[in-house]
Protein backbone atom coordinates (compact mmCIF):
# COMPACT_ATOMS: atom_id res chain seq x y z
CA UNK A 1 0.00 0.00 0.00
CA UNK A 2 1.34 3.23 -0.97
CA UNK A 3 2.70 5.74 2.18
CA UNK A 4 1.65 8.66 -0.45
CA UNK A 5 -1.15 10.58 -0.71
CA UNK A 6 -1.76 13.07 -3.95
CA UNK A 7 -2.47 16.58 -2.76
CA UNK A 8 -4.99 17.26 -5.19
CA UNK A 9 -7.20 14.30 -3.99
CA UNK A 10 -6.62 15.41 0.11
CA UNK A 11 -9.43 16.09 2.01
CA UNK A 12 -10.44 19.58 1.97
CA UNK A 13 -9.68 19.90 5.55
CA UNK A 14 -6.37 19.35 4.90
CA UNK A 15 -3.84 22.50 5.53
CA UNK A 16 -1.59 21.54 2.34
CA UNK A 17 -1.02 23.62 -0.53
CA UNK A 18 -2.48 21.84 -3.49
CA UNK A 19 -0.33 22.75 -6.12
CA UNK A 20 2.96 22.78 -4.55
CA UNK A 21 4.08 19.35 -5.18
CA UNK A 22 2.39 16.19 -6.31
CA UNK A 23 1.83 14.18 -3.04
CA UNK A 24 2.06 14.44 0.73
CA UNK A 25 2.23 12.33 3.27
CA UNK A 26 -0.93 9.83 3.80
CA UNK A 27 -2.11 9.46 7.43
CA UNK A 28 -2.53 6.23 9.00
CA UNK A 29 -5.36 4.21 10.35
CA UNK A 30 -6.38 5.70 13.40
CA UNK A 31 -8.61 8.95 14.61
CA UNK A 32 -10.78 10.37 12.81
CA UNK A 33 -11.26 8.58 9.43
CA UNK A 34 -10.12 9.79 6.26
CA UNK A 35 -10.18 13.46 7.49
CA UNK A 36 -7.06 12.67 9.89
CA UNK A 37 -4.36 15.13 8.97
CA UNK A 38 -0.96 13.25 9.67
CA UNK A 39 0.75 15.11 12.52
CA UNK A 40 3.88 15.49 10.59
CA UNK A 41 1.87 17.38 8.40
CA UNK A 42 0.96 19.63 11.12
CA UNK A 43 4.78 19.74 12.19
CA UNK A 44 5.85 20.78 8.88
CA UNK A 45 3.41 22.35 6.99
CA UNK A 46 1.54 24.26 9.43
CA UNK A 47 4.00 24.96 12.33
CA UNK A 48 7.08 25.08 10.50
CA UNK A 49 8.93 23.15 13.61
CA UNK A 50 10.43 20.33 10.82
CA UNK A 51 11.41 20.32 7.45
CA UNK A 52 11.37 16.52 7.11
CA UNK A 53 9.68 13.57 8.39
CA UNK A 54 12.86 12.07 9.52
CA UNK A 55 13.21 15.22 11.58
CA UNK A 56 9.94 14.84 12.74
CA UNK A 57 10.11 11.39 13.74
CA UNK A 58 13.63 12.89 15.35
CA UNK A 59 11.19 15.29 17.41
CA UNK A 60 8.50 13.10 18.38
CA UNK A 61 10.75 10.58 19.93
CA UNK A 62 12.22 12.95 22.95
CA UNK A 63 8.39 12.98 23.82
CA UNK A 64 7.93 16.35 24.10
CA UNK A 65 5.10 16.82 21.73
CA UNK A 66 1.74 15.39 23.21
CA UNK A 67 -1.47 14.17 21.24
CA UNK A 68 -4.50 14.72 23.73
CA UNK A 69 -2.15 14.11 26.57
CA UNK A 70 -0.29 10.95 24.83
CA UNK A 71 3.47 11.36 24.23
CA UNK A 72 3.99 8.01 22.23
CA UNK A 73 2.66 9.13 18.59
CA UNK A 74 3.95 8.49 15.52
CA UNK A 75 4.77 10.48 12.55
CA UNK A 76 1.46 9.53 10.54
CA UNK A 77 -0.70 9.75 13.44
CA UNK A 78 -3.80 11.10 12.33
CA UNK A 79 -5.26 14.41 14.14
CA UNK A 80 -8.40 16.14 13.59
CA UNK A 81 -11.09 18.34 14.79
CA UNK A 82 -10.78 19.16 18.50
CA UNK A 83 -7.71 17.01 19.14
CA UNK A 84 -5.21 18.80 21.47
CA UNK A 85 -1.41 19.35 20.35
CA UNK A 86 0.77 20.07 23.35
CA UNK A 87 4.81 21.10 22.88
CA UNK A 88 5.97 20.74 26.69
CA UNK A 89 9.04 22.40 25.78
CA UNK A 90 8.00 25.42 24.06
CA UNK A 91 4.74 26.06 26.47
CA UNK A 92 3.15 25.93 23.51
CA UNK A 93 -0.69 24.46 23.23
CA UNK A 94 -3.20 24.48 20.49
CA UNK A 95 -6.71 22.96 19.91
CA UNK A 96 -7.00 21.53 16.21
CA UNK A 97 -10.34 23.74 15.27
CA UNK A 98 -12.24 23.93 11.75
CA UNK A 99 -11.41 27.67 10.31
CA UNK A 100 -13.44 29.38 7.37
CA UNK A 101 -13.76 26.36 4.23
CA UNK A 102 -13.95 23.51 6.77
CA UNK A 103 -9.65 24.02 6.49
CA UNK A 104 -8.70 22.60 10.10
CA UNK A 105 -6.30 25.21 11.99
CA UNK A 106 -4.78 25.09 14.98
CA UNK A 107 -5.69 27.65 17.60
CA UNK A 108 -3.46 29.02 20.38
CA UNK A 109 -5.10 27.98 24.65
CA UNK A 110 -3.53 28.42 27.81
CA UNK A 111 -2.11 24.99 29.70
CA UNK A 112 -5.10 24.53 31.53
CA UNK A 113 -7.53 24.36 28.32
CA UNK A 114 -4.93 21.74 27.22
CA UNK A 115 -5.75 18.95 29.65
CA UNK A 116 -8.73 18.23 28.19
CA UNK A 117 -10.69 17.76 24.81
CA UNK A 118 -14.03 17.91 23.32
CA UNK A 119 -15.76 15.26 21.64
CA UNK A 120 -19.06 15.33 20.46
CA UNK A 121 -21.54 12.10 20.71
CA UNK A 122 -22.57 10.13 17.32
CA UNK A 123 -23.28 6.64 18.53
CA UNK A 124 -25.16 5.39 21.89
CA UNK A 125 -25.93 2.03 23.11
CA UNK A 126 -27.05 0.50 26.40
CA UNK A 127 -24.42 -1.98 27.08
CA UNK A 128 -24.80 -4.96 29.94
CA UNK A 129 -24.70 -3.60 33.35
CA UNK A 130 -27.13 -0.44 32.72
CA UNK A 131 -24.13 1.66 31.52
CA UNK A 132 -24.39 3.69 28.26
CA UNK A 133 -21.57 2.75 25.40
CA UNK A 134 -20.57 6.61 23.22
CA UNK A 135 -19.04 6.72 20.48
CA UNK A 136 -17.82 10.10 19.54
CA UNK A 137 -16.92 11.94 16.38
CA UNK A 138 -13.05 10.69 16.04
CA UNK A 139 -14.08 7.04 16.91
CA UNK A 140 -13.41 7.16 20.50
CA UNK A 141 -15.59 4.86 22.27
CA UNK A 142 -16.12 5.33 26.49
CA UNK A 143 -18.73 4.23 28.46
CA UNK A 144 -20.77 6.29 31.35
CA UNK A 145 -23.41 5.42 33.66
CA UNK A 146 -24.74 9.12 32.69
CA UNK A 147 -27.45 9.14 29.59
CA UNK A 148 -26.26 12.09 27.03
CA UNK A 149 -27.66 12.44 24.33
CA UNK A 150 -26.94 11.81 20.50
CA UNK A 151 -25.15 14.99 19.85
CA UNK A 152 -24.09 16.31 23.18
CA UNK A 153 -20.80 17.10 23.63
CA UNK A 154 -18.38 15.46 26.14
CA UNK A 155 -15.17 17.08 27.64
CA UNK A 156 -12.72 13.87 28.06
CA UNK A 157 -9.57 14.41 30.37
CA UNK A 158 -6.43 13.72 28.47
CA UNK A 159 -4.78 12.10 31.45
CA UNK A 160 -7.66 9.73 33.04
CA UNK A 161 -9.30 9.99 29.93
CA UNK A 162 -13.26 10.28 32.21
CA UNK A 163 -15.71 12.27 31.15
CA UNK A 164 -15.40 15.80 33.00
CA UNK A 165 -17.96 17.92 31.56
CA UNK A 166 -21.16 17.50 29.38
CA UNK A 167 -22.78 20.05 26.61
CA UNK A 168 -26.58 19.44 25.80
CA UNK A 169 -27.49 19.73 22.23
CA UNK A 170 -30.47 22.03 22.58
CA UNK A 171 -31.86 25.59 21.58
CA UNK A 172 -29.75 28.11 23.45
CA UNK A 173 -26.76 25.92 23.36
CA UNK A 174 -23.29 27.78 21.66
CA UNK A 175 -22.56 25.99 18.82
CA UNK A 176 -20.05 26.02 15.78
CA UNK A 177 -20.13 24.67 12.24
CA UNK A 178 -17.39 22.28 11.52
CA UNK A 179 -18.61 21.77 8.28
CA UNK A 180 -20.37 23.21 5.33
CA UNK A 181 -20.78 27.17 4.49
CA UNK A 182 -20.46 28.24 7.48
CA UNK A 183 -17.58 26.38 8.72
CA UNK A 184 -15.66 28.00 11.64
CA UNK A 185 -18.75 30.62 12.85
CA UNK A 186 -20.02 29.92 16.23
CA UNK A 187 -23.41 31.13 17.54
CA UNK A 188 -26.78 29.81 19.77
CA UNK A 189 -29.04 27.70 18.48
CA UNK A 190 -32.45 29.40 17.80
CA UNK A 191 -34.25 26.40 16.64
CA UNK A 192 -33.70 22.44 15.94
CA UNK A 193 -35.82 21.47 12.89
CA UNK A 194 -36.70 17.60 12.40
CA UNK A 195 -37.19 16.66 8.95
CA UNK A 196 -39.55 13.24 8.77
CA UNK A 197 -38.04 10.87 7.47
CA UNK A 198 -34.71 9.98 5.66
CA UNK A 199 -33.78 14.26 5.19
CA UNK A 200 -31.70 15.63 7.00
CA UNK A 201 -32.32 17.72 10.04
CA UNK A 202 -31.28 21.37 10.14
CA UNK A 203 -30.42 24.26 12.87
CA UNK A 204 -31.11 27.95 12.94
CA UNK A 205 -27.91 29.98 14.42
CA UNK A 206 -27.98 33.22 15.84
CA UNK A 207 -25.09 35.91 16.08
CA UNK A 208 -24.71 38.41 18.14
CA UNK A 209 -22.31 39.83 15.67
CA UNK A 210 -23.45 38.73 12.17
CA UNK A 211 -26.99 37.65 10.12
CA UNK A 212 -26.96 34.32 11.94
CA UNK A 213 -27.37 31.03 9.36
CA UNK A 214 -29.03 28.03 9.00
CA UNK A 215 -26.84 24.48 8.15
CA UNK A 216 -27.45 21.19 8.98
CA UNK A 217 -27.72 19.46 12.40
CA UNK A 218 -24.62 17.16 11.57
CA UNK A 219 -22.66 20.47 10.74
CA UNK A 220 -22.45 21.91 14.38
CA UNK A 221 -21.38 20.87 17.34
CA UNK A 222 -21.94 21.84 21.08
CA UNK A 223 -18.98 24.18 22.52
CA UNK A 224 -18.38 26.14 25.51
CA UNK A 225 -16.95 29.75 25.86
CA UNK A 226 -13.64 28.99 26.15
CA UNK A 227 -13.63 28.07 22.47
CA UNK A 228 -13.97 31.99 21.58
CA UNK A 229 -11.16 33.12 23.75
CA UNK A 230 -8.61 30.19 23.97
CA UNK A 231 -9.27 29.16 27.82
CA UNK A 232 -7.85 32.37 28.90
CA UNK A 233 -9.33 34.74 31.24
Amino acid sequence: MSNHQKRLSAPDSWPVERKEETFTVKADAGPHGETGVPLVIVLRDVLGYVDSRKEARYALEGGSVLVNGDGNVATDRPVGMFDILAFTERAEYYRVFPSEGGRLSLTPIDEDSAASRLGKVVGKQQVSGGQFQYTLHDGTTLHADNDYGGSDSLVIDNETKEIVAHFQYEEGALVTAVDGAHAGEIGEIETIRVTPGSGDNAVVVAQEEGDGFETIADYVVVIDENFTDGGEE
